[in-house]
């Protein structure tokens, strides 16, 4: 009796063969966790450019994940690493500069009583802000970490010409934190940080020494509008940009947006402007989306994991061929 089985052994083989073949190209496509398709890449690379000990790594609220944020242990800490601490500030009630992020103390404050916790530094003194443990939340290690004035910041940066700080405006005057800047004669240390392009431009005429960046995010059409805008006056006053990546799931596995592509022609772009291509690829840590955004022509990066931030780039810099 005929086996019938062996009639389409033939046919069977060939789709497996093809089945196979499909899945190398897609492996062969991209970097181990990233699966794509197609691979697209810039014809602009950071390496070829940018030496390693240039390269800046923007450090996310101080240190990232790393210390409390926002605190002179993490400024110090990233400051060690080769990295570019951000201070995110708001205004005391009583006038004082300080670096705390969130609008309220319920995260950040371990024990805060129900009334403390609805309250901004604007509702306390600088007397009162000191009072305040950011640390306890995150270890025992940490406690006692304070939230620090500016005056404090800035104090650690005088006669040390290659620390950087990267300024997040959340609630202060603009002049007067001009002021601090040019009394603590740091302007060219500083980087102002803001999604506010008309905030930008105003920073840049008080303080012209300073650099700044333009961080945004939102889907690829809100990323393409928002720098249609910036066509319009020739990009001017932004050294730097940063572009928010997420990662998204698919039926194919991994995906970020906005697309390989629309990154590549925006890394074109800003390059002919001389302006500084930044990303901020959201809760990734993986060396695969960093060596991914590299190849796209990315030249530099914010990070809540600056430790394995920095540790990707020495390694794609290692790296022999693309």
């Amino acid at each position: 009796m005929e086996n019938h089985s062996m009639r389409y052994l033939p046919q069977v083989v060939l789709i497996l063969l093809a089945a196979t073949t499909w899945t190398a190209a897609v492996a062969e496509s991209a970097e181990p966790g990233i699966r794509t398709v197609d691979k697209i890449t810039s014809d602009w690379n950071v390496r070829d450019h940018v030496p390693l000990d240039e390269f800046i790594v923007q450090s996310h609220r101080g240190a990232g994940k790393l210390e409390p944020e926002n605190t002179l242990r993490a400024f110090q800490l990233s400051w060690k690493m080769g990295t570019v601490p951000e201070a995110d500030l708001r205004t005391t009630k009583d006038g004082v500069i300080v670096a705390f992020h969130d609008g309220n103390f319920k995260r950040l404050v371990k024990n805060a009583s129900p009334e403390l916790k609805k309250k901004s530094v604007s509702d306390l003194s600088w007397a009162e802000i000191q009072t305040l443990d950011v640390g306890e939340g995150k270890g025992k290690e940490f406690i006692g970490c304070r939230i620090p004035s500016l005056d404090d910041i800035l104090a650690q940066m005088i006669g040390h010409p290659k620390r950087r700080l990267y300024l997040d405006i959340k609630n202060i005057e603009l002049g007067r934190l001009a002021k601090k800047v040019a009394a603590a004669n740091v302007e060219s240390q500083v980087i102002l940080a803001s999604t506010d392009y008309a905030l930008i431009r105003k920073w840049k005429r008080l303080t012209p020494k300073s650099g700044t960046l333009l961080w945004m995010g939102g889907s690829e059409k809100v990323l393409a509008e928002r720098i249609a805008e910036l066509r319009r006056t020739n990009f001017a006053d932004i050294v730097q940009l940063q572009i928010h990546v997420v990662t998204e799931e698919t039926n194919r596995g991994k995906k970020i947006s906005p697309s390989a592509s629309f990154l590549v022609e925006t890394g074109k772009e800003l390059r002919r402007h001389g302006i500084l291509y930044q990303a901020l690829p959201w809760h990734r840590s993986d060396a695969q989306v960093y060596w991914q955004l590299m190849d796209l022509g990315v030249a530099s990066f914010a990070s809540d994991y600056p430790d394995k931030t920095m540790e990707a780039i020495r390694q794609y810099y290692m790296r022999r061929t693309r």
